[in-house]
């Protein structure tokens, strides 16, 4: 067997894959909450921001949630923000969010549209942590606690 061959298919493999462009060291997030209300993470500077996509079916999503909900209300340095990652009905996903409320808010992105400047998430819960400055300073794949929020915000400083 000609050994190019394998290499030629191998090449084909990978450009044939989708490529995901790097995430922007400041990335923008611009949605609507499930209330109807802008969300503009830009708006959040000189918070530390928990950008939480979580879907509905997912358990350790709704195990961190009340966690997460927590600690964003016992500190006023750092705000949240909630992305089912869900393509399920909106009317389905505020059904959900009033059995387990949380403290901040709730936007649906949907599977075939997310945020451009996040990362695909390649599992759930996928949580990213942004600074003060707008810069992600962790990406967390699995569920989350407070304190390991608060470990990472105190690494960070």
């Amino acid at each position: 067997m000609n050994i190019f061959v394998p290499l030629a298919l191998l090449a084909a493999a990978v450009f044939a894959a989708p490529a995901q462009a790097a995430m922007p060291a400041k990335p923008a997030l611009k949605v609507t909450t499930l209330d109807g209300k802008p969300y503009d993470l830009a708006a959040q500077r000189g918070h530390w921001v928990v950008v939480n996509y979580w879907a509905t079916w997912c358990v350790p999503c709704i195990k961190e949630m009340p966690d997460i909900s927590a600690f964003v209300s016992g500190r006023k340095d750092v705000t949240a923000i909630g992305l089912a990652y869900d393509d399920s009905d909106i009317a389905d996903i505020r059904a959900f969010v009033a059995k387990h409320p949380v403290s901040y808010p709730i936007a649906q992105v949907t599977l075939d549209n997310p945020p451009k400047d996040f990362d695909e998430p390649r599992g759930l819960p996928t949580t990213y942590l942004i600074a003060p400055d707008g810069t992600v300073a962790k990406r967390f794949v699995g569920p989350i606690s407070g304190d390991a929020l608060k470990a990472a915000i105190d690494d960070a400083k």
